[in-house]
């Protein structure tokens, strides 16, 4: 399974905010939308950024709540790793692995066409290896 089948049945929609908005602001998104990470992005829906719920509680813990007035972009990850549409499960494991990190945006074309999860990399894996189990059981039986 690829990254553009995973899109087609969870969908495309990104929350997104743009470099401006606060922390308060971005922890009340993720808050309400029950999410782990906002993309930051330019006037022309370009990656600038991210934040997680993680990289919150880390500033919060250095800087006090003071930091929670402070613009989103004096303190995201500027250095996305993203990934494409026909990159795989395994590829995504990887990345999310080496990277310490839990959420992957997707990129065409230069654009934000999506974002990847570690629960849906989770749930599509473990589908893919039901599906493969399945497979097997049939085969065994029928010969």
């Amino acid at each position: 399974m690829n990254v553009s089948a995973i899109l087609k049945q969870k969908g495309r929609e990104v929350a997104t905010v743009g470099p401006h908005a606060t922390l308060m602001q971005v922890a009340d998104a993720l808050s309400k939308r029950k999410i782990g990470a906002i993309v930051v992005v330019d006037d022309h829906s370009k990656v600038q950024g991210i934040i997680s719920e993680r990289d919150i509680i880390r500033v919060l813990a250095q800087s006090g709540a003071q930091i929670l007035l402070t613009p989103v972009s004096s303190v995201m990850t500027r250095n996305v790793i993203s990934c494409g549409e026909t990159d795989t499960l395994d590829q995504l494991m990887a990345a999310m692995t080496t990277g310490r990190f839990r959420h992957l945006p997707v990129t065409k074309d230069g654009a934000l066409a999506g974002i990847v999860s570690i629960g849906d990399v989770v749930k599509y894996h473990l589908a893919e290896i039901q599906m493969e189990a399945s497979a097997m059981k049939d085969y065994i039986a029928h010969t």
